[in-house]
């Protein structure tokens, strides 16, 4: 008995020593931060089938994020383009809307569900259509009408559209005989100097558009001018217009220009992207090269300077419920893939990363995201660049 007692003690401890073992090292990958250990971490992973991949998340605090959405989720057509996707989205914050929307060369204007659930192509207008949409604003005019505007910053065009894709307007590029209130500006397009838009938004029955892509990199100002009748074909007798009819926004450029390349306050090394926070009349351009968001007044009146962390590549910047999230070509440590930063307000609460914790092995370079909060969680729709995707993760509570 005393034998057989020994026996199944030993065989105990045994058992428990190797299931200690075999816990420990199942989860090891959690408690280091080393080549080796994450090696091991996907590698275990990859053994489960992805079961606990899933479940990966990034951030801090309450804004961890998952990858709710791959690029399988959207259009065939989305999919076999999205490898050469060079631009960003804009979201229609009006009351009860909700849709993002961003072009594709190729293939066109494309609108995401406010549900984020459904992916809609819209009949693009063939010049637009062939164009790089380096991003999209969604605006509405005096009238109550909303369109769409994309920078092309490979044809030097600003297009301007319906939500359903009808060419509304074509703002081509200044010439000599353009008069800008900076003769640097002035100077520039006399000598033939190219104009290369990179963003552009709407306030007041003004666009502004940024130049960064240039040796420009000055905010320029376009004005609404009027809106003629969109009669068609056949024009009715004169006084016959009802307040019905439909307009076209007439855009010509006005003389606001400001910024200009440098590291001073208020000038840009490369201004990228540019939005106007929603219930807002303020500019944020993302400052790229000097890692810095720079605000200004809708009449060029500089405000002040949201420094980043130094060394990320601030590509766009998109607000909602009291925080925004930046995408960035990439951060302070360009091994890594490129993060994801949340404020709240202006502080930084949470750095999400899509590449090296999310498992997306095409993030090595952010160009755009904009945030959404649905039914009380936030979500947030981004695009790499170099190569192109898109993903949309959900925040997990």
């Amino acid at each position: 008995m005393r034998y057989l007692m020994l026996f199944t003690l030993i065989f105990s401890v045994t058992f428990a020593i190797g299931n200690a073992a075999a816990h420990v090292n199942e989860h090891a990958p959690n408690v280091g931060t080393d080549f080796h250990v994450r090696s091991s971490a996907e590698h275990f992973q990859f053994v489960a089938h992805h079961e606990t991949a899933v479940q990966q998340t990034s951030g801090q605090g309450a804004l961890k994020f998952r990858v709710l959405y791959t690029r399988e989720h959207f259009p065939p057509e989305v999919v076999a383009a999205i490898d050469k996707a060079h631009g960003g989205f804009d979201v229609d914050r009006r009351p009860g809307k909700g849709e993002t929307y961003f072009a594709l060369p190729g293939v066109g204007i494309i609108q995401i569900s406010a549900d984020l659930k459904t992916t809609r192509l819209i009949e693009t207008p063939p010049a637009l259509k062939a164009a790089n949409a380096h991003y999209a604003t969604v605006w509405t005019a005096t009238n109550g009408t909303p369109y769409l505007s994309f920078p092309a910053n490979d044809v030097g065009k600003v297009f301007t559209t319906t939500l359903d894709g009808k060419l509304v307007h074509t703002l081509e590029a200044p010439d000599a005989m353009t008069d800008f209130q900076v003769q640097a500006v002035n100077t520039y397009f006399s000598e033939g100097g190219k104009f290369v838009p990179t963003g552009v938004t709407h306030v007041d029955g003004m666009l502004y558009v940024t130049t960064g892509y240039s040796k420009l990199d000055y905010i320029l100002g376009a004005k609404i001018t009027n809106f003629a009748p969109n009669l068609g074909r056949r024009s009715p007798p004169l006084g016959s217009i009802a307040a019905s009819t439909n307009f076209t926004p007439l855009v010509a450029w006005y003389p606001l220009a400001f910024g200009g390349k440098g590291d001073e306050p208020g000038q840009f090394g490369t201004g990228h992207h540019i939005t106007v926070p929603y219930g807002t009349n303020r500019l944020d351009i993302s400052d790229r090269a000097n890692a810095e968001v720079e605000r200004y007044s809708p009449d060029g009146t500089y405000l002040e300077t949201l420094p980043l962390i130094k060394g990320a590549f601030p590509c766009s910047i998109d607000y909602e419920a009291g925080y925004a999230v930046v995408a960035c070509l990439h951060g302070p440590d360009k091994n890594k893939g490129a993060p994801l930063y949340i404020l709240e307000g202006n502080n930084l609460v949470s750095t999400v990363m899509l590449k090296e914790e999310l498992g997306v092995k095409t993030f090595q370079h952010l160009h755009g995201a904009v945030i959404r909060k649905i039914g009380g969680k936030f979500y947030i729709i981004a695009q790499s660049w170099n190569p192109g995707d898109i993903v949309v993760l959900e925040q997990v509570r």
